[in-house]
């Protein structure tokens, strides 16, 4: 009898340490957030949007579309007009807009596509490519520039 008492009070312990430990939050998870909220402070608003069939990001499925990353800035007096653009071997391929966005470089890496429309300059990214968040400023410094031509 003492064994099956043993065994008992072993499994429990193991089912209580598999709880905890799967509770915790992944260092990737981690590492997004993180990122996130850098974004936020410096001035990007970061947040996941269904990659819109113009960015020609693959579907998640067949019948889904996949989630994708938007980071972009608000600049309350600017009446932009509406761009939107591909990155296609580091140059914007311009979908909809001013001929002017066509063939720009772009040296950041993980950029799917970028758009622009009202007071409003967003990019859609793979933040896999970057988890350390190392191009943040950068990000925002293109933003502003593309709001500025």
């Amino acid at each position: 009898m003492d064994n099956v008492g043993i065994w008992v009070v072993v499994l429990i312990v193991v089912f209580v340490c598999g709880s905890i430990f799967g509770l915790r939050v992944s260092p990737r998870e981690k590492a997004l957030g993180e990122m996130r909220e850098k974004a936020r402070k410096i001035g990007l608003h970061p947040r996941l949007v269904a990659a819109p069939d113009w960015t020609k990001v693959p579907m998640a499925t067949e019948n889904r579309a996949s989630m994708v990353a938007y980071y972009s800035i608000l600049i309350p007096d600017a009446r932009l007009h509406l761009m939107r653009a591909r990155v296609v071997d580091q140059k914007l391929e311009l979908v909809h807009g001013d001929q002017k966005f066509q063939g720009l470089a772009v040296a950041l890496k993980g950029i799917y596509a970028i758009d622009m429309q009202a007071n409003c300059v967003g990019l859609y990214w793979d933040e896999e490519s970057d988890l350390k968040a190392t191009q943040l400023d950068e990000m925002k410094a293109l933003l502003e520039s593309l709001a500025q031509l």
